[in-house]
């Protein structure tokens, strides 16, 4: 048993004599009263480790964590972390640890933080009716891979729970003393990791289990800003002979707002702006509503507003449309072969209050104007974006009209850069806008131990080298960093691919891959 630990904070609740339930040591705690998913098995066949992890993923996914919603998730760990006698501790911040002590002979070995984040990105297609506030994450097997219903998975980051939770309690796997550590709200500014109270975590090594490619090694990220505007909107009442129109922008591909931002893949809000720019070129167009993305980190896959036009101008703008739809299609045929464009009109309403002309035409133009895409690669690893930005979500509300945009970089005077030129934007508009203080970048190390003896291990296992890589997306490791000067990390995870959206998958066989190396670390460092 590891030390017993005196309280660092306030908020430390050190266990020591804790009266679990009679719980099976060797499996995780049933999370009480919450249902669990439906799914039918992989046609995939996983073996007894696998399958375990899946099962333990399975049970994480059954609790609501939507970020700034994790406190289920962490109570359910705290009563795993109780039923096994583990010490642990909740910060002011609201992050998790729990101490693990080392393996009978292994007490002389350096301890180790393996490391995830209890929330995820909650996207779901349009005719899904999930409720992320209430509802499991229900499977859905496709062969080797594994997918939710209609939204996204939530294997970023709950893989890293369930890993994390089955090394511990695994009695073959050896290893020095642990601590797990679980940060809330990664996914909507990595608010846990910023406020990680010093003191708590005492290892020099730490495994970030965040990445998404099994036979790569992540040793450094961009930092990253976001950027809120509030647009001022004047209304007033239309003429008789103008009619309601709704039109929406839909089945676009999405994805990650670092990781898939150089796929060029479009940008629901974008595409929107664009076709009723092109229409207020046609005739006086009054714009009463828009709304689009759903999350600062997610390119956006929807976007709809309604507005108000000449009805005898409603055929040009219906064949307009009908055009625009058509070219936008064969623009993106191969990153959005699901792009659809909808125009109809509206029913007769007695409420007839729209944006002034010119008011509408200033909101269209500071939507049409704000930055999206790659706006530099890096010049010492080209494939890697070095800055971009995301215009992430906007929409109207109570006469305003408010833009979200979120910026990235491995540079940080290049992401001070593009936030100004934003803020730049804004305020040419007459708009109010606020930065918020971002993240730091986390700069690779090639020459750590601690990635040294990861390649060694990796080959040895699976007979080839690692790939070392950058990412154009922002892990904690920068900020906790930060936090503890010469702490050596490394992230690394089992394959996923298209993260923050309803096509997110896992690949199967990637799970006990990383499992055998992460168990092999555990061993050798």
């Amino acid at each position: 048993m590891a030390k017993e630990i005196k309280k660092p904070a306030k908020a430390a609740k050190p266990v020591t004599k804790a009266a679990p339930k009679k719980i099976d040591a060797s499996k995780p705690v049933k999370q009480a009263k919450t249902e669990k998913p439906a799914a039918k098995k992989s046609s995939f066949q996983l073996d007894t480790t696998a399958q375990r992890i899946i099962d333990t993923f399975e049970q994480i996914s059954a609790i609501p964590r939507e970020s700034g919603n994790e406190e289920q998730i962490r109570h359910f760990l705290i009563d795993w972390a109780r039923s096994h006698k583990f010490l642990y501790i909740t910060d002011k911040a609201g992050n998790l640890i729990i101490k693990i002590a080392a393996s009978k002979g292994m007490e002389k070995h350096p301890t180790i933080v393996l490391q995830g984040h209890l929330d995820m990105v909650c996207e779901k297609t349009p005719d899904s009716d999930h409720d992320f506030s209430k509802d499991p994450i229900r499977f859905v097997y496709d062969g080797e891979w594994l997918k939710a219903d209609r939204t996204t998975l939530g294997a970023d980051n709950g893989i890293a729970i369930a890993m994390a939770m089955c090394l511990a309690t695994d009695s073959k796997v050896k290893h020095g003393p642990l601590e797990l550590l679980f940060t809330i709200e990664e996914e909507t500014g990595l608010t846990g990791a910023r406020g990680l109270e010093t003191g708590i975590i005492e290892a020099k090594y730490l495994i970030n289990i965040d990445s998404e490619r099994d036979d790569v090694f992540t040793v450094g990220c961009a930092g990253g800003k976001d950027t809120h505007i509030e647009f001022d909107l004047g209304y007033e009442e239309v003429p008789y002979d103008y009619r309601g129109m709704h039109i929406k922008v839909s089945g676009l591909t999405g994805g990650h707002s670092g990781e898939n931002i150089i796929d060029e893949r479009a940008n629901a809000i974008r595409l929107l702006v664009r076709i009723l720019h092109s229409i207020r070129d046609l005739c006086d167009l009054r714009l009463t509503w828009v709304k689009g993305g759903t999350a600062h980190n997610a390119i956006p896959r929807d976007a709809e507003a309604t507005f108000f036009a000449p009805i005898d101008r409603l055929p040009e703008i219906m064949s307009h449309v009908a055009m625009a739809k058509a070219y936008l299609k064969s623009e993106f045929e191969r990153t959005d072969p699901e792009l659809n464009v909808l125009i109809a009109e509206m029913p007769i309403t007695p409420d007839r209050r729209a944006m002034m002309s010119y008011i509408t035409m200033k909101a269209l133009d500071l939507l049409y104007a704000m930055p999206h895409g790659v706006v530099a690669r890096s010049t010492d690893m080209p494939h890697l974006v070095e800055t971009s930005s995301n215009l992430a979500k906007a929409w109207i509300d109570n006469g305003k009209l408010f833009i979200h945009s979120s910026q990235r970089s491995s540079v940080m005077t290049r992401l001070d850069a593009i936030t100004h030129r934003i803020e730049a934007i804004a305020r040419l508009a007459g708009a109010r806008v606020q930065s918020g203080a971002g993240y730091p970048s986390w700069r690779p190390d090639f020459n750590s131990k601690l990635l040294s003896a990861c390649k060694k291990i990796y080959k040895s296992l699976f007979g080839s080298d690692p790939k070392v890589e950058a990412i154009h997306a922002g892990l904690e490791c920068g900020l906790i960093g930060n936090l503890h000067p010469g702490m050596q990390m490394i992230s690394l995870g089992p394959t996923i691919k298209n993260p923050h959206s309803p096509d997110e998958r896992m690949y199967l066989p990637s799970i006990n891959k990383i499992y055998k190396l992460l168990i092999q670390i555990l061993a050798e460092l």
